[in-house]
């Protein structure tokens, strides 16, 4: 479960980035940065590593 919630966070940092420099979409993308930055800090505190 946390490897794919570890790949969730990759993912929508990818699409972050690709929809903030080629689409520019909007606030959609940013939140799903904010959620995948949660992500990742969950994994973190949870002692797991990146």
């Amino acid at each position: 479960m946390q490897n794919l919630l570890y790949l969730v966070a990759v993912v929508l940092v990818i699409l972050w980035a690709l929809g903030f420099f080629l689409y520019s979409a909007g606030s959609l993308i940013h939140i799903l940065l904010v959620i995948a930055v949660i992500a990742i800090l969950l994994r973190l505190i949870k002692g797991k590593g990146i």
